[in-house]
């Protein structure tokens, strides 16, 4: 038994080292992804590290930063870029997760094959693999939420009282990556209110030592709010869809058959019926022990929460993913259990699920690193590239918007170089028309430089690039006369705003021959600030 338990832990830590080894070289090397536009908008964050931010906590700037400052030089001479070591935190983040649900998996259940299981589940499923290359606030979200889980089953299960404070410190580190995790402490207070052994807990010191700790999360967000006008409660309102607020689109009939719709494509359609089996498999009753109860609440509420505001706001598809890491280890025994306890049919029915969907997920997980190798697949399919749809590739290929970034980056350089050559040496500046894009170009363009939005005043929406002073639009006499590069579709709006502008230049990435990316750059001269009529109905929403 021991020699089998030994062997089960080897093979889960060869396989994290050669997963973990193969991304480090993959990203050093290979990736032929640019940062996502919400990677490049974080690692803008890290450069003006603050004790919070426009719609997140502080979390995601500091974890980048902290990358840039131990591996930013090694990126830049083996990479030409940052774009390794901001993603190298992401990936260490992913390590400590699956470690944690090992674990987990480990004190539920008391299975080292079990939780070997569960992490060869992990490694054939696509979204983990997106989580551990992408630097988002997923990634220290999801390995917060682990972690509080692994405490809070030492604390609340076990009665060990150091478990109290660390799942209250996980949770509070959760919470400064996203506000999701206060979902956490909703999911175990339901845990303990519903479990007739454990509700006395709810009314003891270390429930409420976990819940202390983890409010002291909000005294850096609430701070930093104070002094900015409460900007990221206001974002949430109109994420959330509240009345009143941006986003609000009233009563979304179909919105909760979009949201299941979506968490059923995102989990591949089997893996959603293996956690609704397993929900239902252990489902709170009295033959069910307490420890499986715990992963049952600490998945479903989650869940349950998103799929009720799908009523109001639509959201995005890893909004709720939190709720599926208990899950998985429930998934992964309800599918073991058709397998094993079942016979004939359907019990061959079962494997055949299994390895069919895990090769799927595999294959997948392999294509996204590099999304090219589905192009000679999906070219006979693609049509041709006409004025109207110009890249029309980009709709079958699902890493579009992570490429062309750095090729796009390099043709501004040559622009910006151009027009200082004939302004005595001084470099235009760059603004973009969305908040998404400023980041991009601020992390690929020579010499990293501060670039702009203009997107409340052009149709978009507040960020986090009104709040940075000096910017064009607060502060126009520190811009008054300067040339811009603006990146967007600013067309004749851009002619009172500038003195003169020239006619746009479009640049196109492409890859296999395929165009996949096309920006317009305006070139625009004599900076005069923007009309006041703009200014005055810049309040585009939140």
């Amino acid at each position: 038994m021991k020699e089998s338990v030994f062997a089960y832990r080897v093979a889960t830590a060869l396989i994290l080292l050669a997963l973990t080894s193969f991304r480090a070289v993959y990203l050093l090397f290979w990736a032929p992804i640019d940062l996502a536009p919400d990677e490049a908008h974080y690692w803008d964050w890290a450069r003006h590290l603050d004790w919070s931010y426009y719609s997140k906590g502080p979390l995601v700037a500091w974890m980048i930063r902290a990358g840039l400052e131990v591996f930013g030089p090694l990126a830049e001479a083996l990479n030409g870029t940052q774009m390794p070591a901001v993603r190298f935190p992401a990936l260490i983040c992913s390590v400590f997760t699956h470690v944690g649900l090992y674990l987990l998996t480990k004190l539920v259940f008391g299975s080292e094959r079990l939780s070997f299981f569960v992490i060869l589940v992990c490694v054939t499923f696509p979204p983990f693999h997106a989580v551990s290359l992408l630097s988002t606030i997923d990634a220290p979200f999801l390995c917060c939420w682990t972690w509080a889980c692994v405490f809070g089953y030492y604390g609340f299960i076990r009665n060990r009282f150091w478990g109290y404070p660390l799942a209250g410190f996980f949770v509070c580190l959760g919470i400064l990556a996203k506000y999701t995790m206060a979902l956490w402490l909703f999911s175990l207070g339901l845990f303990l209110l519903f479990t007739p052994s454990h509700r006395a807990i709810l009314f003891r010191s270390g429930f409420w030592i976990t819940v202390a700790i983890s409010a002291l999360s909000a005294i850096p967000i609430l701070y930093w709010n104070s002094q900015n006008d409460w900007v990221s409660f206001r974002h949430v309102a109109t994420q959330a869809g509240v009345p009143n607020a941006g986003k609000n689109q009233g009563i979304r009939w179909l919105g909760p058959l979009e949201y299941l719709g979506g968490q059923m494509g995102l989990l591949m359609g089997y893996w959603f019926v293996a956690w609704v089996g397993g929900l239902w498999h252990f489902r709170p009753r009295a033959e069910v022990d307490v420890p499986y109860r715990y992963l049952w609440w600490l998945s479903l509420p989650t869940i349950v929460v998103f799929g009720i505001s799908s009523v109001k706001a639509s959201g995005q598809l890893n909004w709720p993913v939190a709720g599926y890491i208990t899950g998985i280890p429930l998934a992964v025994v309800w599918i073991l259990r058709q397998i094993e306890l079942s016979t004939g049919t359907y019990r061959r029915f079962a494997q055949v699920c299994l390895g069919i969907f895990s090769l799927l997920g595999l294959t997948a997980s392999i294509l996204l690193h590099d999304t090219s190798l589905i192009y000679p697949i999906v070219s006979r399919f693609v049509p041709p590239e006409s004025e109207s749809n110009p890249t029309p590739m980009r709709a079958f290929d699902p890493a579009a918007r992570l490429k062309g970034w750095r090729y796009t980056a390099g043709e501004i350089d040559k622009l910006r170089e151009e027009i200082a050559q004939k302004q005595g040496g001084v470099l235009p500046e760059i603004a973009c028309l969305r908040w998404d894009m400023p980041g991009q170009f601020g992390v690929y363009c020579k010499g990293h430089p501060q670039v702009y939005s203009f997107g409340t005043v052009m149709g978009g929406r507040h960020s986090q690039y009104e709040i940075w002073r000096p910017n064009p639009t607060a502060d126009p006499e520190h811009f008054r006369g300067k040339t811009f590069l603006f990146v967007g579709y600013g067309g004749p709006k851009l002619n009172e705003v500038f003195q003169r502008v020239d006619p746009p230049i479009t640049i196109t990435y492409r890859e296999k021959g395929y165009a996949l990316v096309t920006w317009t750059v305006w070139i625009c001269y004599d900076f005069q600030g923007f009309p006041q009529e703009w200014l005055e109905n810049n309040n585009r929403g939140y």
